[in-house]
């Protein structure tokens, strides 16, 4: 199974009245192919859509100079400690979506990131998430404090890491 590429656009921007938090979130167009579809049921398989989740974050980190081979240059790597993904409609071969991610909050060692996926042709929210992301050095595996320059790049809402449902324990 592959996922369909997420396309960046700088021109996107979230429907008025829609619950998305942040003012300047970080807009990818996406189309899925059949190849994303489930084999049990007739629509896009739900492990896609954390696919889309982990390259929206990956593009958006890329578009501020984070790069994934900056990051292992430097001994350091994202690593996910939590997702929490709520799937509110179907998503078939073709659909135009559009997604957005940003950074809600950050901690010492830890961001949370938001993440909604809407259908082009009605604005349906499709799925919306939110990921706790762990910065990690690669040499000890221990949670690594995550630069100043990087914060001030995510522009994240607030200073303080907690989970959407507030379930777990603050990681830093």
């Amino acid at each position: 199974m592959s996922s369909a590429p997420l396309i960046p656009d700088a021109t996107l921007r979230p429907p008025t009245g829609s619950s998305i938090a942040h003012p300047r979130p970080f807009g990818l167009r996406l189309v899925p192919s059949a190849d994303g579809m489930s084999r049990e049921v007739a629509h896009i398989n739900n492990v896609e859509y954390v696919r889309w989740i982990d390259r929206a974050a990956e593009l958006h980190a890329d578009s501020l100079g984070h790069t994934r081979e900056l990051l292992l240059a430097s001994g350091r790597m994202w690593f996910v400690a939590r997702h929490e993904v709520d799937y509110r409609a179907e998503v078939f071969p073709g659909d135009e979506l559009h997604v957005f991610t940003w950074i809600r909050s950050v901690s010492r060692v830890t961001s949370w990131r938001d993440t909604t996926i809407l259908r082009a042709r009605d604005g349906a929210v499709v799925c919306s998430a939110s990921t706790c992301w762990a910065l990690v050095d690669l040499a000890t595996r221990k949670p690594a404090r995550i630069p100043a320059e990087m914060l001030l790049a995510f522009e994240p809402l607030e200073a303080g890491c907690t989970s959407r449902s507030s379930s777990i324990p603050n990681a830093s």
